[in-house]
């Protein structure tokens, strides 16, 4: 007999090849992976009945010394245990008091398998103050660098003529689509939108509905559909919505940024504003936690390691920290020489839960993809 030990990113498939019971991987699939989940403010009652039902399963609650014998009220726990603990717990809690009937309605869907195609959606910026000079572009060379990035491996093109980066000022609606009018023709005469889906990265109403009307399929806001006229507009042309999270504004933004817990502050933002896309008709949605956007480092490294908790939502998760300040922050570096850190940072998003990748370099996110996958494929 000889063993080693596997390092297993599909169980199910691993099942198959030993020619397992087909019944019998659904049932082993489910206990092979084990999830921790933070509880805050869980009533000390609710943390004593959770305690108990998780113990008799196999899984555990930890909670802090003094939950026996109700020393305070509420209290923060630590639910830990396997995809089929946690679905049993979701039935057995169905039937208890202290708010363990919500979290009950709640367990599943930290549990549910996402699964969404890998797609890179590469940066052009119509405009001069955007803070990589290199995603930069005018009309005489938009059809070149549309073609480069669609032969690097770009599945949406994202085009933007007005930069958010921090302390930006704000431009004029017009000002913002006389910049977009003639690449947005060119796209159309081309036809590359047959080729590639395009992205306006924009939350002006006027710019949005000109670019939806010329073949474009993607709004990707800053503002979260903030604007209830973008929202008709998504919903209008059935275009898919990017909601991403900021604090404030692109103006000041960075203005010691502060957050309870960002985690849960922006868990609650996407539950509003997915709320709010529904009640538009906007089913085509996207979620983007904001790297960058009103965050410190730490509140950018927490996101990015706890990424797959928004998976609970059912939607696609964007991210996008292409040559971003944070890697300036971790190992001092100009802009022009990120790409390392960006792709660092770009792969632990997408083992985390992430499965669109927003970056300047296309053709090196193309490479450093196909090889994380393979990599990921073998078992």
């Amino acid at each position: 007999m000889k063993i080693y030990k596997l390092a297993l990113n599909d169980i199910k498939n691993f099942l198959y090849s030993l020619d397992c019971d087909k019944s019998g991987i659904a049932i082993m699939s489910k206990k092979a992976k084990i999830h921790t989940l933070f509880i805050k403010d869980l009533h000390v009652g609710a943390a004593n009945i959770l305690k108990q039902d998780a113990l008799s399963i196999g899984a555990d609650l930890a909670v802090p010394e003094g939950v026996i014998v109700a020393k305070e009220r509420y209290v923060n726990a630590l639910l830990l245990g396997t995809t089929k603990h946690f679905e049993i717990l979701s039935r057995k809690e169905l039937a208890q008091p202290f708010g363990l009937k919500e979290l009950a309605k709640n367990l599943k869907d930290f549990v549910k398998e996402q699964k969404f195609s890998t797609k890179i959606m590469g940066v052009l910026n119509a405009n001069e103050d955007s803070f990589f000079k290199n995603s930069r572009f005018d009309n005489s060379n938009a059809s070149q660098r549309i073609e480069k990035m669609i032969e690097d491996g770009a599945n949406i093109i994202d085009i933007g003529a007005a930069s958010s980066r921090p302390g930006s000022l704000p431009i004029s609606c017009d000002e913002e689509l006389n910049r977009v009018k003639d690449i947005v023709q060119t796209i159309y005469k081309n036809r590359f939108f047959e080729k590639v889906d395009f992205s306006i990265d924009s939350f002006s109403p006027k710019v949005i509905e000109y670019v939806l009307e010329n073949g474009f399929k993607i709004v990707n806001d800053i503002t979260g559909l903030q604007n209830d006229e973008v929202c008709s507009l998504v919903a209008k042309y059935k275009a898919q919505a990017v909601i991403m999270h900021m604090q404030n504004n692109q103006t000041n933004m960075q203005e010691k940024p502060y957050y309870e817990d960002i985690m849960l502050d922006i868990d609650d933002f996407f539950k509003q504003r997915v709320e709010k896309a529904k009640s538009f008709g906007i089913e085509d949605i996207v979620l983007d936690v904001g790297i960058g956007f009103g965050k410190t480092l730490e509140h950018n490294l927490k996101l990015l390691k706890n990424l797959e908790h928004f998976n609970h939502f059912g939607y696609p998760l964007l991210i996008g920290a292409s040559r971003k300040s944070m890697i300036d922050m971790i190992t001092k570096s100009a802009i022009e020489d990120r790409l390392s850190g960006t792709l660092a940072i770009h792969l632990e998003a997408l083992k985390n839960g992430a499965s669109i990748i927003r970056c300047h370099d296309v053709k090196e996110h193309f490479q450093a993809i196909r090889v994380f996958e393979t990599i990921n494929e073998i078992n």
